[in-house]
């Protein structure tokens, strides 16, 4: 089976035309939801011991964001004082978009490094060098084998896998219900939020009805040579976060 989503940044510049409104247009797709998403997924990164997190496809660095917030929060630190020894790569495809990352979290330059990565083949990155590898909403516009392949090769041994991505429903009924907003409604949201941009919608939308569903998506993963892969659902399997290590 293809798993891949037959995009590359060469296609069409949508990654820079939608990187000023990719937020609002987060929100207005999921109806907000997505905050309580990359809220969990903060989460689990930040309590997790880590020195080194390589963030793939971070968009406009909300993920990496909410990390650094949650690490505040939780050792009751005043702004700007992570320990500088906590190094987080925040990464992209797309220039535009790392930008709008480096304007969200220009307070803490001290942990982050931007790179242009391409989550295929981030040949940049040295093997077996990262504690964390996350990657949000990003597997679905890739070929996801390759990208898994390429989280495997640059995660320390003992490091930790973390994604935020498009699942199913287990209620057969309600599955096909969401796909139908989604193939309907949404699409005509978004051409009149983006005044007819077609692509930037088809890009948030991309793959979401061909996405494996958890199950599937967690046996691929182990397929690769993960270990004590699991998964969470939420919003009643909308997205699912799985977690995984290397052996």
């Amino acid at each position: 089976m293809n798993n891949s989503a037959n995009f590359t940044p060469n296609d069409d510049d949508v990654f820079g035309r939608i990187a000023n409104r990719y937020d609002s247009l987060c929100d207005l797709f999921s109806l907000g939801i997505h905050r309580l998403w990359k809220r969990r997924v903060a989460q689990i990164i930040a309590n997790a011991s880590w020195q080194n997190l390589l963030d793939v496809a971070s968009g406009t660095g909300d993920i990496v964001y909410r990390i650094l917030q949650q690490r505040l929060a939780d050792n009751n630190l005043p702004n700007n004082a992570i320990d500088s020894s906590h190094q987080i790569i925040i990464s992209d495809i797309s220039l535009q978009m790392l930008d709008k990352a480096k304007e969200k979290v220009a307070d803490y330059s001290a942990n982050t490094v931007f790179m242009q990565l391409d989550a295929e083949n981030m040949r940049q990155i040295a093997s077996a060098s990262q504690d964390v590898v996350s990657i949000s909403l990003g597997l679905k516009i890739c070929d996801r084998h390759k990208a898994l392949h390429e989280a495997y090769r640059v995660l320390r041994s003992g490091g930790r896998l973390v994604i935020l991505e498009a699942s199913n429903i287990p209620l057969n009924w309600l599955h096909k219900l969401y796909l139908g907003y989604m193939s309907v409604v949404m699409p005509l949201i978004g051409w009149l939020a983006t005044s007819g941009d077609s692509s930037a919608y088809q890009y948030l939308l991309k793959g979401v009805k061909d996405f494996p569903s958890a199950e599937n998506l967690a046996q691929e993963i182990s397929n690769i040579g993960f270990s004590k892969v699991g998964f969470e659902r939420l919003s009643f399997g909308i997205v699912a976060i799985h977690t995984a290590h290397k052996s």
